[in-house]
């Protein structure tokens, strides 16, 4: 009883608030009354996970953080009330506005607190709030209803008595607005809407920073349970229904294989974990070395006078005679999560998002943090911007990243763009970092990405001769992030930890990859270098993929672990050996081989492309004139189309059943 006159209370205090804004009142009712809801079941759910929330040191962040989250979705489920309120809320349509919102306000409430119901029983079984697996299995209701009533019989009591409860107790809180009688005028409607409707979009944007805020600016932790707690479940469902249709495209819209036909082209074995390998390293070491990624944005081979290109990264071209050189490097995709993808897990493209986005993949999901985590390295990633973009923050903190530097942690720095601080302040932190790193005698793992050459093109005045007007150009961005990628190999190589460490210098993606062509090879083309610690210089001409990239960094730092990805040591390769490069174009994927080891002559490499419902397209990559040709079916067509299609299938297949991971 005591708890109805405080409800009852509540109730009258709010109401008597709401009813100031006329045809508004039920959303503002909906909104004070949901944020209550939500806060108290997200403080339920952390005093039932108080350990593990209290480890990360994050308790009053989870809390504050969460009443964002819970405005956000609040103002989504407000937003189509609000788009008809000029329409329906006037005098003469009032009655039907009355019903429209008394019905959505009700809906809505019970249905968040039917979600908040289910959840513990939700992150029991898969220690995550409801998600895209809470969406999936309604698709099988049969089967589910039977798991749940063997084992969550209370659950399911106790979500269900809460769903009645919560249904019978808005009849009661709507009362009020039942009551209600119109008391604006249409023109004190119209006035005022704009308004409420330019709040609302601002709570559902909740910042004013570059983008607006999505799951992963709220992972804060590296405890992905953690991280759900502060979303509530129905913002939590909501977007996992939103990111399945990022996921619907799928590498079966090429064509089918059985499963087992699928690992025994890739070499994969039908075993819990398919493509899991021991790296024996070609470096033996008594300690092995440290590793920094510094990944380049949009660097295609065009920014490289000795690819083809022009005349714009005078650091890279002299960098590339001290250490591993590629002159035939492909990345796998034209998105920054993608070559994020190949470099950091070394898994290979699908039609669907990268991994980095998709829900399966944010936790347990294989990365060289993640193995080297286990190793004892200090793990961690430096960027300019802001972390969330593209999902970051929360696939690495997911996957064994332990640290993540982005643009609130950089002080005083030298220039910040539309994209966050420049490349000069990037890696001037992140030699900062590595400094402290190596003081704490960890071994450490560094990923820096760069943002610089990212249209507007914006970096500071002074620093390099332009190579065009105006400043704001490509060009001229690459030749900024180049001068930056030069003045840190400088500090690098003054600095104690260059001997004990390898530097990995690759772009993400090219700039603008398009074509006449079904695939522009042309553009997927990317510098690479290795170099740092005992490197001895050495180019290799083979063509080589994005995902030979990690293997091929661990085998150099003497690693010796198992691992899953797919990749070729390319420290290792024989004189004959026949590389491979696979890329994914929109919704087509290219499969490229060599077929002669290279020589001094550049020979024409075959290419097929698989597409959606259409046959596979073949043709030849003429390397010298930078140009797939379309020629007929060669001998070896069915073949090589199904040595493209196995590879396109292979990664869906691992992701899907979440067997891209460490033992």
């Amino acid at each position: 009883m005591h708890f109805l006159n405080i409800f009852s209370v509540f109730k009258r205090t709010v109401w008597r608030l709401a009813l100031k804004a006329g045809p508004f009142a039920p959303l503002i009712s909906m909104l004070l009354l949901g944020l209550v809801i939500l806060s108290l079941s997200r403080l339920g759910l952390v005093l039932w996970k108080f350990d593990r929330v209290h480890a990360t040191g994050e308790l009053l962040a989870v809390m504050y953080q969460g009443v964002r989250v819970d405005i956000i979705e609040l103002g989504l489920i407000a937003l189509i009330p609000l788009l008809l309120a000029p329409i329906l809320a006037i005098k003469r349509l009032f009655n039907i506005w009355k019903w429209l919102t008394y019905s959505w306000v009700l809906i809505a409430i019970v249905l968040l607190v039917f979600l908040e119901a289910a959840t513990p029983g939700f992150i029991m079984e898969y220690d995550v709030r409801p998600n895209r697996i809470f969406v999936e299995y309604l698709k099988y209701p049969h089967e589910v209803m039977g798991m749940l009533w063997t084992g969550f019989k209370v659950h399911i009591f106790a979500g269900v008595l809460f769903t009645v409860l919560a249904f019978l107790g808005m009849r009661y809180w709507m009362q009020p607005w039942c009551n209600a009688q119109s008391t604006w005028t249409n023109q004190r409607l119209w006035l005022v809407w704009p308004l409420i409707f330019v709040l609302t979009l601002l709570g559902i944007r909740s910042t004013l920073g570059h983008r607006p805020a999505n799951p992963a600016l709220f992972a804060i932790t590296q405890d992905s349970m953690v991280n759900s707690l502060i979303l509530n479940s129905g913002y939590s469902v909501f977007y996992a229904i939103y990111s399945l249709q990022h996921e619907a495209k799928s590498s079966e819209i090429y064509g089918k294989m059985d499963k087992a036909e699928v690992f025994k082209i890739t070499g994969a074995k039908d075993t819990e974990l398919p493509t899991l390998t021991t790296l024996v390293p070609s470096a033996k070491r008594d300690k092995p070395l440290n590793l920094v990624i510094i990944l380049q944005e949009s660097l295609g081979a065009g920014f490289v006078e000795s690819l083809g290109g022009k005349p714009v990264t005078p650091n890279i071209e002299r960098l590339k005679d001290e250490g591993i050189w590629f002159e035939q490097l492909y990345a796998t995709g034209t998105r920054s999560v993608r070559g994020i993808e190949a470099v950091v897990t070394g898994f290979q493209p699908t039609p669907a998002d990268s991994t980095v986005k998709l829900s399966l993949s944010q936790k347990n999901f294989f990365s060289l943090a993640s193995l080297l985590e286990k190793q004892g390295y200090i793990t961690e990633f430096i960027y300019g911007g802001e972390s969330h973009f593209d999902n970051m923050r929360s696939f690495f903190m997911g996957n064994g990243f332990q640290q993540i530097v982005d643009q609130k942690d950089y002080k005083n720095p030298v220039f910040v763009g539309s994209w966050g601080a420049s490349d000069e302040d990037l890696l001037n932190k992140t030699h900062e970092q590595l400094l402290a790193h190596y003081a704490s005698g960890k071994p450490f793992f560094t990923l820096a990405f760069s943002s610089s050459n990212h249209a507007p093109f914006e970096f500071p005045d002074g620093r390099i001769e332009l190579y065009e007007q105006p400043k704001a150009t490509e060009n001229n961005a690459v030749k900024y992030a180049d001068y930056a990628v030069g003045e840190f190999i400088k500090k690098a190589k003054a600095s104690p930890y260059w001997k004990d460490t390898i530097f990995l210098i690759v772009a993400d993606h090219d700039i603008r990859v398009r074509g006449e062509t079904l695939v522009p090879i042309e553009h997927f083309h990317i510098p690479g270098l290795i170099l740092g610690a005992d490197v001895s210089p050495k180019r290799i001409k083979a063509i080589t993929s994005q995902i030979d990239l990690p293997v091929t960094v661990l085998s150099l730092m003497g690693v010796n672990a198992q691992h899953p990805m797919t990749g070729t040591d390319m420290t290792k390769i024989p004189e004959d050996y026949l590389g491979r490069a696979m890329m994914q174009y929109n919704y087509n994927f290219g499969w490229m081989e060599q077929t002669q080891p290279i020589t001094d002559k550049m020979i024409p490499n075959q290419v097929v492309v698989l597409r959606e419902g259409k046959a596979p397209a073949f043709g030849v990559y003429d390397t010298q004139n930078k140009h797939l040709n379309e020629t007929p079916p060669p001998e070896n067509a069915t073949a090589l189309e199904q040595r493209a299609l196995a590879n396109s299938l292979l990664p869906s297949l691992l992701y899907t059943e979440q067997r891209y991971r460490l033992p």
